[in-house]
């Protein structure tokens, strides 16, 4: 069992989110706002039954049907001011759990039904997460995400536009969307490109596909981490170059679960990597489509897998160095967590 004050100490740790979507994570109340502000019809009218339309449920087959959980939401997502708003209310969630630190992911092109050029979505989510930076002391930083259901021109575009934020509020470029339909070394040509502007990538890879799609995310696409990772342990020979290039894993728990990246959480593969010796970090992915929050996060580590609090602490340690941050800001993120658990001191044990 778990003891009494382990989730007021999980509450209490600092964290730090790398994999977490932006439009997975728009409230159900905003949602209901924008789309009464714009005129947008939806489904239901009121919260309560809105909800289900927005959320994982019970059961989810797959991928695919987790991913249906973004249609209303896009259609809310189309100017300045709803971008701003929901980057800047993802920062205050984010704050509501301790978290210290967060990249926030989202496709650009998906946002411009409303005529929007790239660089003024990239523009507004970035201005979003520096307001709440300011207000939360939350620091929050973009990447931008090409889809695997666009074209390699499309894509191409997002290269392009991400560039001219990189190291102004952006931090790094993705892959996202349907693995198992469009495998990753489809988009060789595009993440060639990131590569030679400097964008740091992740890659979306070994949640609906297999290992496979990991290798190629690294070898063609030139993924410095992947997200989610889950099925790394069906190639050992990759799952040993993961290890020995300490290639951090974005992993979702709860998401991974709902999407069936994993059948059960006997089969989660987490303590394993964790215990092997993997840069394994601990991410919510949707807060809103996953009904999840890292501290809800954690606690299922804590039940399913015995995880302690100083092994949660862990993770997050991972988290700062997985982060796309310099070198510089990664130390004093360091000390800023370990300042605060050094207040916990008598509840968990030594981190490092």
């Amino acid at each position: 069992m778990l003891k009494d004050n382990m989730l007021q100490v999980v509450k209490s740790l600092p964290k730090i989110d790398l994999h977490l979507h932006l439009d997975g994570s728009v409230k159900p109340k905003t949602v209901l706002e924008l789309a009464t502000e714009q005129g947008v019809a939806l489904p239901k009218s009121d919260l309560s039954s809105l909800k289900p339309y927005l959320q994982i449920e019970d059961d989810c087959p797959d991928l695919k049907s987790y991913l249906s959980k973004f249609d209303l939401v896009s259609q809310v997502l189309h100017t300045e001011k709803a971008l701003e708003r929901v980057a800047f209310e993802l920062v205050e969630q984010a704050h509501s759990q301790n978290c210290k630190y967060i990249e926030v992911r989202f496709g650009p092109q998906l946002h411009r039904q409303k005529g929007l050029s790239l660089e003024v979505v990239i523009g507004s989510v970035i201005k979003g997460l520096n307001k709440g930076e300011q207000t939360f002391g939350v620091r929050a930083k973009a990447i931008a995400c090409c889809l695997r259901h666009h074209s390699v021109e499309v894509n191409m575009e997002v290269i392009e536009a991400a560039s001219s934020f990189l190291n102004s509020g952006l931090v790094g470029v993705d892959l996202a969307g349907d693995e198992a339909s469009y495998p990753a070394y489809l988009f060789r040509s595009v993440f060639k490109i990131a590569d030679k502007k400097g964008l740091p990538i992740t890659i979306h890879a070994g949640e609906a596909a297999g290992a496979n799609n990991i290798k190629d995310a690294i070898h063609k696409l030139g993924a410095s981490r992947i997200g989610h990772g889950v099925r790394l342990k069906e190639d050992m020979s990759l799952f040993n170059e993961v290890y020995s290039r300490g290639i951090p894993l974005e992993m979702c728990p709860i998401s991974n679960i709902q999407t069936k990246a994993s059948d059960s959480w006997k089969e989660y593969p987490i303590r394993e990597y964790f215990d092997q010796g993997l840069l394994v970090t601990v991410n919510t992915d949707n807060l809103t489509v996953s009904k999840t929050t890292l501290t809800k996060e954690y606690m299922i580590l804590a039940k399913h897998f015995e995880f302690t609090t100083s092994e949660l602490a862990q993770l997050v340690m991972n988290g700062i160095e997985a982060s796309f941050l310099e070198v510089s800001d990664k130390k004093e993120l360091k000390n800023i967590c370990l300042q605060e658990y050094k207040q916990l001191e008598g509840k968990i044990s030594e981190v490092i």
